[in-house]
């Protein structure tokens, strides 16, 4: 009985229910089967909405299936319909319809006229497959799996398409044996890679299916052959005969409407209803992660030791060898292939052989296995085998695209060229090459791609072999050298620092192309203005010791730069960053001094002012306080009658250096002005100018003042702020120096859970960073707040530590201080000769220097050593006492002066001087006693019931005894 089955028709769409066939034009449109039983829903409603669920329970039978195999499902149905795609429209968060008045015809359902005897319909042997027997694992590939599966129900052409080696085939495989019970014809395997006649396709793929053609070897007998047949066809290895696969294909399945075509190709069919499948590396693990659990996490780290276990089962990989795997995965940019080879080395080498061996990774990678292609049995020969099949222009472009570290730009691949292809020559011999898998996209850009770096090495080889290799590494450091000009103008850094992201996908490049500069069959010249114009590039984002290097390399090198203004720039970069990473060496002084004759000589008002900036630091931070302000008063003198921002400038430093030598009060008025006259929207600019964040900065420097102002509430806030506007820069010197005022102040008020946080990020930014001072100051940070909570004894190797780094790098704006909390520390160990010793050096440092806003309070700290050590004679401790309320109350330095006062009352009170302690100690505490709490202010309550009481009027009882 002839059932009848409607057909749907809108214009040139035609949707055939008994042929199962989606038609445009006329043309039957490749559409995979659930694809279309989606369409087949849609039109049997007649516009109407169905849902999402409605939808998964029609075509895929109540099975649970995720949302995004429906859309993948949904994307296929657009694509077929092509210039028609806007028919179906999806209803956003509901489902989908069809739009349009469809017209209904029934037709007799009846077989395609290509295939209706059925003699032909079915390929002659009776089996339904000829899969090989799959004798390993699919490691690390379970999505891939899945994914792929769901395409060949949405798709009736999938391509898995990827470089050499990645494992195409594998996962091709796989899915088709996955799939078996889906297609009662069979899955068929075509292998290619054997076959070098394009013309012997037909007749290959003939024999694989088992058919019988005799003289009929063409697409046309096997498409009669394969008829109506539910089937899938896997097409494995197709490169190298891609143009005849591709017409075969597009015929096959145009004529025969069941069949599904699976294939793996490092290049794509490019034929219509193709869908292309990229088969991604293996998962590998970041630098950062070293956790073994993280490690194991990994399927490229799981496919190293899957297969070395194989190998050697006696010799497992212990927990000891993970990191070293997992940074030969890194290197192996996670290919299966490559990992299977290392793996193998390893059973007969170990792990630690193969990862310092990969340098030669040609030679190292070379044991596949037995059954293996012979293109697959060594890393050189899989990359032959792709090379070999490239057109001349294509094998040009990717041979100078070896010289590209990381990714790439099209205007940095045109570069390389020199103009021989031309502009659009290379675009379209780019999109060939990435068709071909031998460059891949970026995943985080786009617009962007790179090599492998297995076939990066590989096509190196080839570039030197070429004789082009210099010109190429010329051509890439002159591109680059231009791409980074603009950080070494001053009219167009601003432009520049706004646009950093722009320029960081390229940072390899930039330390590839200063590398080949300044190495042996370089262009030092091209080095030297590379290096110049970058170091601005280098200091915006935070790449300080880098900076240094590159600066410090191309310095030594000069030559016919010698008194230029590439050595101007490089001078001055040289000193400054020295200064941040090492300390206040010579070496920086020498190149900041050379950097500012230079600035005159040449007239450059910009370098005038970032060298004098950075010669007061050198001076500020060696503690030469004095000079440091004279330097400070000419750079104000400078910069007087320039714009607010150079203005602002100048109170910053001369109000830094007024906090140092305590004019506290001037000092304060000094940098609040600073922070509210500078322009805000100049801070990303001037953190290069002037070297730090002149708003953070001020804020840091300020607590000092605060603090010793007594205005405690005012300094914490203060300290926030700093560290808070440092944060916003994202630049690592700003956030130390904030972090290290911060330390200061919380220890100074007894806040030991801020202090604590901000000496461990301190410690972890500093390092991360190279910036060897400031890890020096964070150390003392976390011994203080030891100190402070009660742990004396392990406060002291900190301390000690960080007061060595700190000597070491001629750090000693905080040296001080932290001497003065290692004699507490010590004292608190009940160690008094060593704490006087510390606390000694610690008054010789400060007199020596001027460190003047500090030296009353190391002289209190100083009487209460002497004090414990000498309980019955104390005139020392007396005079010390009295000097340190002299002192404090000159400079206006209110707490310390309270300070002075509590430990002077405590003094007198230990030798039974009850009234003069007291009195001494109410002039202060009327002053401190109802504002912020700290460890002074606690310790003064103490003694004041303590002095109350015993000055209360005694009983007559009392007075009778």
């Amino acid at each position: 009985m002839n059932s009848t089955r409607p057909i749907y028709f809108l214009g040139e769409c035609e949707i055939d229910l008994g042929r199962r066939e989606l038609r445009i034009a006329g043309v039957p449109a490749p559409i995979g089967s659930r694809a279309f039983q989606i369409l087949e829903v849609l039109s049997g409603v007649r516009g109407e909405l169905v849902t999402k669920d409605a939808l998964l329970d029609e075509v895929w039978g109540g099975a649970t299936v995720s949302e995004n195999l429906l859309q993948v499902h949904i994307s296929a149905v657009r694509k077929a319909l092509g210039l028609y795609r806007s028919l179906l429209k999806t209803q956003s968060g509901r489902g989908y319809r069809l739009l349009g008045d469809w017209v209904i015809e029934l037709e007799a359902a009846q077989q395609p006229s290509s295939a209706r005897n059925k003699s032909q319909q079915e390929p002659t042997t009776k089996e339904t497959s000829n899969l090989p027997v799959l004798v390993t694992d699919l490691i690390g590939r379970a999505a891939a799996l899945s994914h792929v599966c769901g395409l060949l129900s949405a798709y009736r052409i999938v391509t898995l398409s990827g470089a050499g080696g990645i494992g195409k085939t594998t996962l091709a495989l796989h899915v088709a044996r996955e799939l078996l019970s889906d297609y009662p014809g069979g899955t068929w395997l075509v292998e290619l890679a054997s076959l070098s006649d394009p013309s012997l396709v037909p007749s290959t793929i003939a024999s694989a299916l088992g058919l019988k053609l005799g003289d009929a070897n063409s697409g046309e007998a096997i498409a009669r052959s394969i008829g109506t047949t539910k089937l899938l066809l896997l097409i494995d290895n197709c490169e190298h005969v891609i143009d005849a696969v591709a017409s075969l294909a597009e015929a096959l399945v145009r004529q025969c409407p069941n069949l599904t075509i699976l294939t793996t190709s490092r290049e794509v069919l490019r034929i219509s209803g193709e869908y292309i499948y990229r088969v991604p590396p293996l998962d590998v693990p970041d630098v950062e992660q070293t956790e073994v659990d993280q490690l194991r996490s990994h399927s490229a780290v799981a496919l190293f030791i899957a297969r070395t276990e194989v190998l050697d089962p006696i010799v497992l990989p212990q927990n000891d060898d993970l990191p070293a795997i997992a940074s030969i995965c890194r290197h192996l940019d996670g290919m299966p292939l490559a990992i299977e080879f290392a793996a193998a080395r390893a059973a007969t080498l170990g792990v630690e052989a193969v990862q310092v061996e990969l340098r030669n990774r040609f030679a190292l990678l070379t044991t596949g296995r037995r059954t293996a292609v012979p293109r697959h049995k060594t890393l050189r020969a899989t990359l032959d085998w792709s090379y070999e099949l490239l057109p001349s222009e294509e094998r040009r472009l990717l041979r100078s695209l070896s010289v590209i570290s990381g990714t790439f730009g099209l205007s940095a691949a045109q570069a390389l060229t020199g103009g021989s292809l031309g502009e659009r020559s290379v675009t379209e011999t780019l999109a060939n090459l990435v068709d071909k898998s031998l460059i891949i996209p970026d995943r985080l850009v786009t617009g962007r791609w790179r090599l492998l770096e297995t076939t990066r090495a590989y096509a190196a080889e080839k570039l030197l072999e070429s004789g082009e290799a210099e010109q190429v590494a010329r051509r890439h450091a002159e591109f680059f050298l231009e791409v980074f000009s603009a950080f070494g103008v001053e009219s167009r850094l601003q432009a520049a620092i706004d646009g950093l992201p722009l320029y960081r996908p390229e940072i390899d490049n930039l330390r590839g192309a200063l590398t080949w500069a300044f190495g042996e069959t370089g262009d030092s010249a091209i080095g030297i203005r590379l290096a110049a114009a970058s170091c601005d590039f280098w200091i915006a984002e935070s790449l300080i010791a880098e900076c240094r290097d590159w600066s410090g390399r191309a310095l030594a090198q000069l030559g016919d730069a010698l008194g230029s203004r590439d050595e101007m720039v490089l001078q001055c970069a040289y000193g400054r960053t020295l200064l941040y990473t090492q300390g206040m060496v010579e070496g920086s002084l020498l190149a900041l001094t050379k950097g500012l004759s230079l600035s005159e000589e040449l007239d450059e008002p910009d370098f005038q002012q970032r060298a004098s900036m950075d010669i007061w630091l050198f001076k500020s931070r060696s503690a030469q306080l004095v000079e440091a302000l004279e330097a400070a008063r000419r750079l104000e003198e400078m910069t007087r009658d320039r714009e607010i921002q150079f203005r602002a400038a100048a109170d910053w430093i001369v109000g830094i250096s007024l906090t140092y030598l305590a004019a506290h009060r001037e000092a304060a008025e000094r940098l609040q002005r600073a922070s509210e006259t500078y322009p805000v929207e100049r801070r990303e600019k001037d953190l290069i100018r002037l070297g730090s964040d002149l708003r953070a900065s001020s804020a840091g420097h300020l607590t000092v003042n605060l603090v010793s102002l007594g205005e405690h509430e005012g300094a914490a806030q203060s300290a926030m702020r700093a560290v808070a506007e440092a944060r916003e820069t994202r630049h690592a010197t700003a956030l130390c120096i904030a972090l290290v005022w911060a330390g200061f102040t919380f220890i100074t008020l007894g806040k030991l859970g801020p202090s604590e946080q901000i000496g461990e990020e301190l410690v972890e930014h500093a390092y991360k960073h190279g910036m060897q001072p400031f890890h020096a100051a964070g150390l003392c940070i976390r011994g203080s707040v030891l100190a402070k909570r009660g742990e004396p004894a392990a406060a002291i190797a900190p301390l000690r530590t960080g007061l060595a780094g700190m000597q070491e790098a001629s750090y000693l704006l905080f040296y001080p201080f932290f001497l003065v909390e290692l004699a507490q520390a010590l004292a608190a160990n009940d160690r008094l000769d060593e704490a006087l010793i510390e606390i000694d050096r610690a008054l010789t440092v400060a007199t020596n220097i001027d460190y003047r806003w500090l030296i009353p309070e190391i002289k209190r700290n100083k009487a209460e050593i002497i004090g414990k050590i000498f309980s019955e004679n104390t005139p020392e401790a007396e005079k010390l006492l009295s000097e340190a309320l002299s002192q404090s109350k000159s400079q206006g330095g209110a707490y310390w002066e309270y300070c002075a006062s509590i430990s002077y009352a405590e003094l007198l009170l230990s030798h039974g001087k009850v009234a003069p302690a007291r009195t001494l100690l109410m002039s202060q505490h009327d002053r401190f006693g109802n504002g912020v709490e700290t460890p002074m202010t606690q310790r003064a309550e103490g003694l004041m019931l303590v002095l109350n009481k015993l000055m209360e009027p005694k009983s007559g009882l009392d007075r009778q005894h």
